[in-house]
């Protein structure tokens, strides 16, 4: 395969993944908007301006949709952390990671008082039975990928050693704990300090309070 096969290949995967991300945003964005039931394939397709049938090329359900964006956030995480520092600390690597991922730059992942709506959607659709065994499979994705993404990155076989699988279900159940409490909890708590409070709790072994 020449140079410019392999670019090409390269183009069409990054279209791939744009386009997965895009249905699987708009599919959360209309179901937190409007309600699980109240959402169609239909209405999706139009929303990301793609059709039917390119939503059935990507995904057989909303929920698989759904799913595809957690694991799209975590496959993220594992390329930036394949770019941090060799240097840096394996927690502060992890740390701003995640960061980077589930608060943007300049943001501080406050939920604002007019954007209450939003928060109780979300809690909804996720409550979505049909949203969980997806979430499963996802997660399961996500881990693998992290996986690999710590074993490069400590010089672990992932294969032989259980640190680096260890390390990606910890990232995983962090992420989700800070997000749920941010949820659930308290909504107007902002994100960003909830997830370096998590991230540093374990970073210390999880002492006592």
């Amino acid at each position: 395969m020449t140079p410019e096969d392999n670019a090409r290949m390269g183009l069409r995967e990054r279209k791939k993944r744009e386009t997965r991300v895009a249905l699987s945003q708009a599919t959360i964005l209309l179901c937190v908007q409007r309600g699980w039931d109240n959402v169609t394939v239909e209405d999706i397709a139009a929303a990301a301006n793609v059709s039917v049938r390119t939503f059935r090329n990507y995904f057989s359900s909303k929920a698989e949709a759904i799913a595809a964006g957690h694991l799209e956030r975590m496959l993220r995480i594992a390329d930036e952390l394949r770019t941090r520092p060799a240097a840096e600390p394996l927690w502060d690597s992890i740390t701003g990671a995640v960061q980077a991922q589930f608060v943007p730059q300049g943001e501080t992942g406050a939920v604002a008082s007019h954007d209450q709506r939003w928060t109780d959607g979300l809690r909804l659709m996720l409550a979505e039975p049909a949203l969980h065994g997806e979430i499963v499979k996802a997660n399961a994705a996500a881990q693998q990928e992290l996986t690999l993404a710590v074993a490069e990155r400590t010089g672990t076989d992932p294969a032989r050693d259980v640190y680096p699988r260890l390390v990606a279900s910890v990232v995983g159940a962090g992420s989700a704990a800070a997000v749920e409490h941010c949820l659930r909890a308290n909504p107007s708590t902002p994100l960003a300090p909830v997830l370096r409070e998590v991230f540093d709790q374990i970073a210390a072994g999880l002492p006592t309070p």
